[in-house]
């Protein structure tokens, strides 16, 4: 019988980022592993969705976020550390969950210590894992300062209130496993363990680009083709956040605008706090060469988008991992991004065109994506074989594969724990 898993974040909402397409695909997996996988997330009302046959997604009741982006809401530790019931553990009680995995450092980083302290009754031990997509110290650094002693705090912050909290760790790239490495350094018993995210290669594809398809993105643009003069369309998919470096991408096409070779234009795939900035700066900097087209709900349309573009570019030099590029490499579309940070688990020289995260840097590499045709043939097929190894199916049992893995251990050693903390059984594996 397969393992019961249950997973829990506060970075969710109907139309959030990679950590929401990540529990996604673990769902949609479900059915085909035939074993349960249950997702608990914030919302405006209570519900329970069936995910087919083996996925449920419970939404609870919450508070929206009072700062950074009210379109996500909060399960505050009241909905689960005080004696009284609640939604979320009712959940607990009636799911019994093997393995229960928490992805947020600060409102949900006490579930682990209230699980194994026994204060929700009934609820019989599980393996507690931190799941981290997106480093602390980065976020400090975009939405409050980027001060040392800022990095100090979460640092400090890592060490002594949240690391120590779970049996073990998962990470979606060393980059992002760095900062728990570095507060754990004291305690190898509690190991982090590598996993990437995915891209859905069945969706994403090259061949959704059609003549006919490129023309009704253009009509929809208002971008008439001015005689041989093509435009290139560069596409940046994602928040538009602080933490996102969408200025490097203002001063790249304000640069990109004065050629007179080409005409470039940028189109905005997303929202977020930082949107309102953007719509009011355009006119200024690069006038008709800056589009925002909003959130793109349906896959199916970010499918034909990524496609019917002629470069990605990803700004952001602290990406955790970065989906986006990945869907813009299953998509055959030329990868422009930062020498830095997660996109470096797949985009190298010989896939992407990687340069430093810098307005003029950044004008120059999309430059050289459409100076070198046979290069760029190049580097998009060996794009498509990268995007093809990192298959949602495939990443989805790789996690699965961990899950049982460390389940497994915790069984063994489940006789010689105390005070149910299983560390010693997890102790046996060693980081990767």
């Amino acid at each position: 019988m397969a393992i019961k898993t249950l997973h829990i974040t506060n970075h969710y909402h109907p139309s959030s980022g990679g950590i929401r397409v990540f529990y996604h695909a673990l769902l949609e997996a479900a059915d085909r592993h035939q074993r349960e996988v249950c997702l608990v997330v914030p919302g405006t009302k209570d519900s329970i969705e069936k995910v087919g046959e083996f996925g449920r997604i419970y939404t609870i009741a919450a508070p929206p976020c009072p700062v950074f982006d009210s379109r996500y809401h909060l399960l505050l530790p009241h909905l689960y550390a005080l004696p009284y019931p609640s939604a979320l553990r009712r959940i607990l009680q009636k799911e019994q969950p093997d393995l229960v995995e928490v992805c947020d450092k600060f409102a949900l980083s006490c579930v682990p210590s209230v699980l194994r302290r026994h204060w929700i009754k009934g609820v019989a031990p599980a393996v507690l894992v931190g799941m981290s997509c997106e480093r602390l110290d980065d976020n400090v650094s975009a939405y409050i300062s980027e001060r040392p002693i800022a990095k100090s705090l979460a640092n400090w912050y890592l060490k002594k209130m949240y690391v120590t909290r779970f049996d073990c760790h998962i990470s979606n790239s060393e980059y992002t496993a760095g900062e728990l490495m570095q507060a754990l350094a004291n305690r190898p018993e509690i190991q982090v363990h590598v996993r990437p995210m995915g891209v859905d290669c069945g969706s994403f594809s090259p061949a959704r680009r059609t003549a006919s398809a490129r023309e009704v993105l253009l009509s929809r643009l208002a971008i008439a083709p001015p005689g041989t003069k093509s435009p290139r369309l560069l596409l940046y998919a994602g928040r538009i956040s602080p933490e996102k470096n969408i200025e490097v991408l203002v001063d790249m096409i304000e640069i990109l605008a004065a050629d007179e070779s080409a005409q470039y234009h940028v189109l905005f795939a997303g929202d977020g706090p930082r949107a309102p900035w953007l719509k009011s700066i355009a006119p200024q900097k690069a006038p008709g060469r800056i589009h925002l087209l909003g959130h793109i709900a349906s896959r199916e349309d970010l499918a034909n988008l990524y496609a019917n573009c002629d470069a990605l570019v990803h700004p952001n030099p602290r990406e955790p991992f970065g989906i986006a590029p990945l869907e813009a490499m299953a998509s055959g579309l030329p990868v422009v991004a930062p020498r830095a940070g997660g996109v470096l688990s797949y985009a190298n020289a010989c896939n992407s065109w990687l340069v430093r995260a810098e307005g003029s840097d950044f004008a120059n590499g999309v430059r050289e994506v459409f100076s070198d045709n046979a290069g760029k043939s190049r580097k998009v097929e060996q794009a498509l074989r990268t995007a093809a190894n990192f298959d949602w199916p495939q990443v989805a049992r790789i996690f699965f594969d961990l899950y049982d893995e460390l389940y497994n251990r915790f069984r063994q050693f489940r006789g010689v724990e105390t005070e149910g903390h299983a560390h010693a059984a997890l102790q046996s594996g060693a980081a990767n």
